[in-house]
């Protein structure tokens, strides 16, 4: 995971371009993310309203050297009572940063700030069976693939699998930060 330096940074109106992309560019945002067309004015209000960030999720742009390259998300799961939640995390790097390793380092980044700022004992992901890049990525940073999820993404007209990956507080103790 060598190179440029990654940072990430509360979304501004300068960084529009980047939520826009990734609401009416299928593959900006990445064949594993795309669902369809959001609604861009709805995506400029909430940023507009709260920066897109929130008690219950949020949303930050990845920095790559001096250049925006994508987004972090993330959003809070609840396990049986409101007391019982987790964290559930995703990124998005736009096409032409791809394969250097900025995705995986904008995670790790991600899930140092959610457990060292929250009391939360674990942090998952999704991802297609089919985005080996991702699976390795989150392998890489010290998530563990848990399961299965059958027929939970409907995409490119036919529901998808995907695998459930998590990294509870202890995991993240053994990771080299």
């Amino acid at each position: 995971m060598a190179g440029v330096d990654v940072a990430l940074r509360p979304v501004r109106a300068a960084d529009f371009w980047i939520l826009e992309r990734q609401s009416v560019e299928p593959d900006a945002g990445g064949i594993f993310n795309w669902s369809g067309f959001r609604d861009v004015a709805a995506t400029r209000r909430r940023l507009t309203e709260n920066g897109l960030l929130g008690e219950e999720n949020g949303c930050l742009v990845v920095w790559a050297g001096d250049e925006a390259t994508g987004t972090v998300v993330w959003r809070r799961v609840h396990y049986g009572t409101p007391n019982w939640s987790c964290w559930n995390i995703g990124v998005s790097i736009l096409p032409e940063h791809r394969a250097r390793g900025i995705g995986t380092r904008a995670q790790m980044t991600l899930v140092r700030y959610l457990f060292d700022t929250s009391p939360v004992q674990r942090i998952e992901a999704h991802t297609d069976v089919e985005n080996v890049p991702e699976q390795r990525a989150l392998a890489r940073i010290g998530f563990v693939r848990e399961g299965l999820l059958r027929s939970v993404q409907f995409r490119e007209g036919r529901w998808r699998d995907m695998y459930l990956y998590a990294m509870t507080r202890q995991d993240y103790g053994g990771v080299t930060r």
